[in-house]
C-alpha cells in the first residue's frame, strides 16, 4: 500500500532554497524555465518538524552528522571515562568498524544514525572498554606530531580488534526504528549491510507558473555615522521569486514498516507524522528578509494499493493567471483536470481513498475532486489514517 501526497502551495517573494550563486534554484520543465525548491531542502524542513512536533518520541528521531567521535566521548565522560582514554576507546570502535576518521576528528561523511543507535553505540563502548583501550592504546600514547605514524597505529589496532567485538559494534547498527531514518534511508559507503531503503520519496518541488527572478537593492546606514556624512555603508543586490509550487511525495507502508521492525504502531505515526510534516513545515533560507509563511492552497492525498501518479505534467504547460482566476486557482484547476485524465485513461482500480483540503478561494477551481473534498487538513490527515492497511495487500488480512 502506498500513500501520495499532491500539495500546492504558492510563497510570497523570497529566496527559500538558493544555489551556489545565492540565487533561487530553478529547472527547466515543459520546455520552461521554472523556480524550484530541492526535495533535500523539503526533508530537511520535515525532519525538523519531527523534532518540535509531539507525536514522535524523541529517541525515535535520527541525527545526521560527521561529529559523532565528539557526541560518544561526552556520553562517556558523562558515565565517569577519562575524556582522553575515551577518545581512543571511541575512535578503535568506529574504525574497528570501518567508519574512517579524518585528523579533525570528525568522521569522513555525514552519518545518518538514530538516537537510540548512538547511545547504543556508546554502551558498546563500554562494555567492551578494555579490548577497545588495547587496539587505541597507540592512539593515547602517540607523540603529538606524528600523524602518519598514529594513522599507521590506528590500523594496526582495527586489525587488532577482536572479531566479537566489531560484531558486538555493528549489530547496534539496526536504525533503531528511528522515524525519519526509515522514511529518507541511509547509505553507508563502508558498511553497505546497514544500508536502509528509503521507504519514502520525495520530488523537487518546481512552480507552475514560468520563472522570474527579481533583484533587490539594498543599502545599509552605519547607525554611529556623523550626520553630516551622506551615502550607506554597505550595500548590494540578492535575487528573490515568488512562485507557486507544486510539490509531490509518496510513502511505500511496507517497507516503512520493515524499516521500522514490524513495528506497526509507529509507522502509523511516522506517517501521520510526515503528513503533518508535510502541510505545515516551510523551508529556513532568508525567512529573516522575506517571512514568507504561506501555508498550502491545496492539499491532496491518495491511499492505493498499487502504482504511483506523479501529478507534475499538469503543469507541462506553465499556469498564468487568467480574467476571471488567480495563479492558484488556475494551478488548482490543471492539477484537478489532469487528475480526471489519470483516472480517464488508467481507470480508479486500487484507490483506497482520495481526499482534498483547499482554501475556499482555490476551492472554487475544484470541479473533478469536489466529491473528494474534506474540511479541512486535520479530517484529511485522519482519514488517510483510518485508510491504512499494513497488509500485504489492499483488503487482505495479515
Amino acid at each position: 500500500m502506498f500513500v501520495e501526497l499532491h500539495i500546492l502551495q504558492n510563497f510570497a517573494f523570497s529566496n527559500l532554497n538558493r544555489d551556489l550563486s545565492g540565487a533561487p534554484k530553478d529547472c527547466d520543465f515543459g520546455g520552461y524555465r521554472r523556480n524550484r525548491i530541492s526535495s533535500q531542502c523539503t526533508k530537511r524542513a520535515i525532519r525538523e518538524h519531527f523534532r518540535s512536533g509531539d507525536i514522535i518520541p524523541p529517541d525515535r528521531i535520527a541525527e545526521r552528522t560527521k561529529r559523532l567521535v565528539e557526541d560518544l566521548v561526552e556520553r562517556l565522560h558523562q558515565r565517569g571515562k577519562d575524556e582522553i582514554e575515551a577518545r581512543a576507546a571511541v575512535e578503535a570502535a568506529l574504525r574497528g568498524i570501518k567508519l574512517g576518521i579524518g585528523d579533525d576528528g570528525k568522521t569522513q561523511y555525514l552519518l545518518f544514525l538514530g538516537r537510540a543507535e548512538i547511545q547504543a553505540l556508546a554502551d558498546a563502548c563500554l562494555e567492551h572498554w578494555d579490548a577497545l583501550l588495547r587496539s587505541g592504546s597507540d592512539a593515547v600514547e602517540a607523540p603529538a606530531g606524528q600523524r602518519a605514524s598514529r594513522r599507521d597505529a590506528k590500523r594496526a589496532a582495527q586489525q587488532a580488534l577482536p572479531g566479537q567485538v566489531v560484531n558486538a559494534l555493528k549489530e547496534v547498527l539496526d536504525g533503531a526504528r528511528a522515524a525519519d531514518l526509515a522514511l529518507f534511508g541511509r547509505m553507508m559507503a563502508d558498511l553497505p549491510d546497514k544500508n536502509i531503503d528509503a521507504a519514502c520519496q520525495v520530488a523537487h518541488a518546481f512552480s507552475t507558473n514560468r520563472a522570474k527572478v527579481e533583484f533587490d537593492f539594498y543599502t545599509a546606514v552605519d547607525d554611529l555615522k556623523k550626520d553630516d556624512t551622506p551615502g550607506a555603508d554597505m550595500m548590494g543586490t540578492v535575487e528573490f521569486n515568488s512562485a507557486c509550487y507544486y510539490r509531490y511525495a509518496n510513502i511505500d507502508l511496507d517497507q516503512l514498516k520493515s524499516n521500522l521492525q514490524d513495528d506497526e504502531e509507529l509507522a502509523q505515526k511516522t506517517v501521520e507524522a510526515f503528513l503533518q510534516a508535510s502541510i505545515e513545515a516551510i523551508p529556513t533560507g532568508k525567512q529573516n528578509s522575506s517571512a514568507a509563511q504561506n501555508p498550502p492552497s491545496f492539499v491532496m492525498a491518495v491511499v492505493r494499493d498499487r502504482g504511483l501518479w506523479s501529478l507534475a505534467n499538469a503543469f507541462v504547460r506553465p499556469v498564468a493567471p487568467s480574467r476571471d482566476l488567480d495563479l492558484v486557482q488556475n494551478s488548482v484547476a490543471a492539477l484537478d483536470r489532469f487528475w480526471q485524465q489519470m483516472v480517464n485513461m488508467y481507470g480508479d482500480k486500487g484507490f483506497a481513498g482520495v481526499w482534498c483540503a483547499a482554501l475556499d478561494d482555490a476551492a472554487v477551481a475544484v470541479k473533478a475532486l469536489a466529491g473528494a473534498r474534506v474540511g479541512n487538513t486535520g479530517e484529511l490527515v485522519q482519514r488517510v489514517l483510518g485508510a491504512l492497511s499494513f497488509a500485504q495487500g489492499y483488503g487482505e488480512q495479515p
